[in-house]
C-alpha cells in the first residue's frame, strides 16, 4: 500500500472513530428532544398528583414497577457538558435520586459507576444503557453497602473502572414506616443506621485518599432532618446526622479543595415509598402537602447535584439545597 492510500486509510479511520464517538451522545439528544426546550411548565400539573394506586413492592423495590413510574429525566435532561470528562460513583444509582443523578452526569460528560443491591438489577440495566447511549462509561456495581469490606472494594473497583475519581454521591438509604418506637427492631435499627450512615463513611473514607483539589462530595439528606414524620424515627435521625457531616466534611476538607455538600428532598417519587417506606394511607396520598400539591420526580433534582458537582459550584461548600416542593427546612 503507497503512503496516499495509507492516508486516506487512516483519515477514514479517525473520521469513523470520531463518528461512534458523537453517534451516542447525539442518541441521547435525539431522546431528550422529544420534550420541547424553553418555556416554562406549571409545576402544580407537570407531573401526576395524588390520589396513587395503592400498590407495594417487597424492600427495596423497582421503579420499573412502580404505577407511575418515576420520571429520572430518561426522556428530558439535556446536557451541555458542564462534567465533562468527571469520573463519578452515585449509591443506589439504580433508581430515584441517585438514576437521576446518573442520567443527568452522563449526558453532561461524565463516566459513571453505580452501585446497587442486586435484587435491583432490573432497574440497575436501564441506567447503563442509558449512561452508555449518552457516550459515556457505565459500570453496575451491585452489592450491599452495609459491609465494610464491600464500601472499600466498592471505591477500588470504581477507581479503577474509571481511572481514577473526582465525583462521590452517597445516595442509597433505608427507610421503613414503623408507627412506634415499641415496633422498631434491633435489626430494623441497625440496617437502617448501616445504610445511611456507615456505609457513607466507609465510603467516603476509602474514596479521600483518589479525590484532589476541585472534586466533590455529595450527600443525600431530607426534609426528614428538620421535620421529622412519627413514623419515620430512624430515618429522620440518619437524615440529620447525614446534614452534620456534610457540614462538618465540608469544613475539615475545605482546605484540601474539595467540596461536600447535600441534597434535601421533600416527599419523592421513589420505590422507597412503596417498598416499606410510606404506610398505604400515606402512599395514596404521598405529596399532597406539599404546596404544589403533588410529589417531586427524581428528575426535578438532577440538576441539583449537576450543580454542586460542576466547577462553576466551585464557591458552594457546606451547603444543603433543598427540593421540597414548598415543605421542609434546608
Amino acid at each position: 500500500m503507497d503512503s496516499t492510500t495509507r492516508r486516506q486509510a487512516m483519515t477514514v479511520a479517525t473520521l469513523g472513530a470520531a463518528a461512534a464517538a458523537v453517534s451516542a451522545p447525539a442518541a441521547a439528544r435525539a431522546v431528550a428532544e422529544n420534550r420541547p426546550r424553553g418555556g416554562k411548565q406549571d409545576p402544580t400539573t407537570k407531573y401526576p398528583k395524588p390520589p396513587f394506586k395503592p400498590q407495594s413492592q417487597p424492600w427495596p423495590g423497582l421503579a420499573g414497577q412502580m404505577d407511575p413510574r418515576p420520571d429520572h429525566g430518561e426522556t428530558s435532561y439535556i446536557g451541555s457538558g458542564r462534567l465533562t470528562g468527571r469520573k463519578a460513583l452515585i449509591t443506589g444509582g439504580d433508581s430515584g435520586m441517585g438514576r437521576g443523578a446518573a442520567i443527568a452526569f452522563a449526558r453532561e460528560g461524565a463516566d459513571v459507576v453505580i452501585n446497587h443491591l442486586p435484587e435491583e438489577a432490573p432497574d440497575a440495566r436501564e441506567v447503563i444503557d442509558l449512561i452508555r447511549q449518552a457516550g459515556r462509561k457505565g459500570v453496575s456495581i451491585p452489592g450491599d453497602i452495609r459491609s465494610p469490606d464491600f464500601c472499600r472494594q466498592l471505591v477500588e473497583q470504581a477507581v479503577s473502572a474509571l481511572g481514577g475519581l473526582d465525583i462521590v454521591v452517597c445516595n442509597a438509604a433505608r427507610q421503613q414506616s414503623i408507627p412506634s418506637i415499641l415496633d422498631v427492631s434491633d435489626d430494623e435499627f441497625d440496617r437502617t443506621m448501616k445504610t445511611n450512615i456507615y456505609a457513607p463513611f466507609w465510603i467516603i473514607r476509602a474514596a479521600l485518599p483518589h479525590l484532589g483539589p476541585g472534586s466533590a462530595i455529595i450527600g443525600t439528606t431530607s426534609e426528614q432532618a428538620y421535620n421529622p414524620d412519627p413514623d419515620l424515627y430512624v430515618y429522620a435521625q440518619t437524615k440529620a446526622a447525614t446534614m452534620n457531616y456534610v457540614k462538618s466534611l465540608a469544613k475539615q476538607l475545605g482546605p484540601k479543595g474539595i467540596r461536600v455538600n447535600g441534597v434535601a428532598p421533600g416527599p419523592i417519587w421513589t420505590p422507597l415509598q412503596v417498598s416499606g417506606g410510606a404506610s398505604q394511607g400515606k402512599l395514596v396520598t404521598f405529596g399532597a402537602t406539599a404546596a404544589l400539591g403533588r410529589p417531586g420526580q427524581p428528575a426535578e433534582l438532577a440538576g441539583v447535584f449537576v450543580r454542586l458537582a460542576e466547577d462553576d459550584g466551585s464557591y458552594t461548600t457546606g451547603n444543603i439545597y433543598g427540593a421540597g416542593g414548598g415543605q421542609g427546612q434546608p
